[in-house]
């Protein structure tokens, strides 16, 4: 895959957001795509996509509470998650974003579209499945196989020190073998290195023990979302179940699914021609309807 051309008015802001300090990248002008990030991810992970979206939005992509160069700084519970972003959204001076989400980024997207439709313009949702059904898919033996490293990441201090070995090398070896051939070139995977060494990947880790040390329940019953989604699945995904997105238009009003037989879990890395031309398609149908 080509490297790409990130835009040239790329910025980096570094403003305190809900007690901590955050970064932030921000390119083009116009309504607000924000950008959210999963494990063990920042903010680069949406290259593909924000030299896709900046000539049309003001594309917002930022570093994550622990990540890279935001402040590592609990708590981690999904709740003060969601507040992050609402701070954000509220700095920028945006009063609704096109929010897109993957992995992590994807759970605190889901949660906002459910608790805070108001910020929102529209959905899209990048390989995690809506909470409901992956609180109900996890009591399957073979996803709960699948999903052991929740579970692994509750030891403390170890799993730091693991990931940690010689340097993170071992950690981009595995990143480059889930995905195809020419995902990454060798200026990507030192990105990722230089974030991953930063101040390391403790307060990723600690997103997921604070999933299971204070979990928070959904309201029952679950709020319907009614803002228009996007939900975009690698089938490829060796973590995550495609059967775990059937039944989503349960609990999604306005729903479209797109699957991506060829993709893994790093979709929107794997395969950024196809996501951003559905992330436009959505975008732009959006803005065009006389609610959005």
């Amino acid at each position: 895959m080509p490297p790409v051309t990130l835009p040239s008015d790329l910025d980096h802001h570094y403003p305190t957001v809900n007690g901590i300090r955050m970064h932030y990248v921000s390119a083009g002008t116009g309504d607000t795509v924000l950008l959210l990030h999963g494990f063990p991810e920042f903010w680069y992970s949406w290259r593909h996509q924000i030299a896709a979206l900046a000539p049309h939005y003001r594309v917002i992509a930022p570093d994550l509470r622990g990540y890279n160069e935001t402040e590592n700084t609990g708590p981690y519970d999904t709740g003060t998650l969601q507040q992050d972003v609402l701070s954000l959204i509220e700095h920028v001076g945006a009063d609704r974003v096109h929010l897109v989400g993957h992995d992590w980024g994807a759970v605190i997207a889901w949660l906002l579209g459910m608790n805070h439709p108001e910020a929102l313009r529209t959905l899209s949702i990048c390989n995690v499945p809506h909470p409901a059904l992956f609180m109900k898919g996890i009591r399957n033996p073979r996803q709960l196989l699948r999903s052991w490293y929740i579970g692994a990441f509750q030891v403390p201090l170890l799993p730091e020190r693991a990931i940690a070995i010689r340097n993170y090398h071992i950690l981009a070896r595995t990143l480059i073998r889930d995905c195809r051939p020419g995902t990454f070139t060798r200026d990507d995977i030192k990105m990722f290195l230089q974030a991953w060494r930063r101040q390391g990947l403790g307060g990723g880790i600690n997103w997921y023990r604070a999933l299971l040390r204070s979990p928070q329940r959904l309201p029952d019953p679950v709020p319907i979302i009614e803002t228009p989604t996007l939900f975009i699945w690698g089938e490829q995904d060796i973590a995550l179940r495609k059967e775990l997105t059937y039944g989503t238009e349960d609990y999604v009003r306005d729903l479209r699914m797109e699957y991506l037989p060829e993709a893994s879990h790093w979709v929107q890395q794997e395969e950024p021609e196809r996501v951003n031309a559905l992330l436009l398609e959505h975008l732009g149908a959006a803005t065009a309807t006389p609610h959005a």
